[in-house]
């Protein structure tokens, strides 16, 4: 946890971000619908990963996020929150707010959270769940992008049993926060597009699969399109 505030400090966020391309990640974002388990999906891709390589490089990261980017910009967290969550203030908020001292507008939060998480995808060795960060990453060589679905009602009875709701509260749950995620790989996108298929590398149906199944997959992909990656460059620098 240490390493992550690491990249709240702006000299040495700098640096990372002024990287030559050629030593960006290894990175792996995951997004996901609604009630699919990608942050135990990450937290078990991290453990095999690190056991399979015996290293402990790697690490998954998600709501830290929030909490870091509210401590920057002297901000409460909710603000921050309100943002992932497509929440705009009104115009009484805005004054409110101005008038306190504490606005912070949406273009600086956009800022604060594109400039760090693509710090942390560029440093590599990070499992990303959401945050926009199959949008934020698209450019680097060595990123996985795995989206998690499954069918509706299978993750409505997924979120009824994890937060303890009714049917018609977990229905109403999965419909919001799913549109709230797709407008958020939205915002970070220079082109928009109704598809968003295009951006990952694979899809995986978690209704289908285990969570040890699911990394089990994805480990398997990562092996198949970076690390071979990543190989071939040492072997060819090496040579050169």
């Amino acid at each position: 946890m240490a390493k992550f505030f690491d990249y709240f400090d702006g000299r040495y966020r700098e640096s990372v971000l002024s990287k030559s391309p050629a030593d960006d990640g290894p990175v792996i974002t995951i997004s996901r619908l609604t009630g699919c388990d990608a942050r135990e999906v990450a937290e078990t891709v991290v453990n095999d990963l690190n056991n399979k390589y015996g290293i402990t490089r790697w690490r998954w990261v998600d709501k830290d996020i929030i909490y870091a980017i509210a401590k920057e910009l002297n901000t409460n967290v909710e603000r921050v929150e309100n943002f992932y969550k497509g929440i705009e203030l009104s115009n009484l908020s805005e004054m409110i707010m101005a008038f306190s001292g504490s606005f912070v507008s949406d273009l600086r939060i956009k800022k604060a959270i594109r400039d760090v998480v693509l710090s942390i995808c560029k440093e590599g060795y990070v499992v990303l769940v959401g945050r926009g960060g199959v949008s934020i990453a698209k450019d680097i060589t060595d990123a996985l992008h795995i989206r998690l679905v499954a069918p509706f009602y299978w993750r409505v009875e997924n979120v009824m049993k994890k937060k303890e709701m009714d049917i018609e509260k977990a229905e109403e749950y999965v419909v919001d926060t799913d549109e709230k995620r797709f407008n958020l790989i939205h915002s970070f996108l220079d082109k928009k597009s109704l598809n968003l298929d295009s951006l990952f590398d694979a899809t995986i149906n978690r209704k289908s699969f285990t969570i040890n199944e699911t990394s089990q997959l994805i480990v398997s992909m990562y092996d198949r399109k970076i690390s071979r990656q990543i190989a071939e460059r040492k072997r060819l620098k090496s040579i050169y």
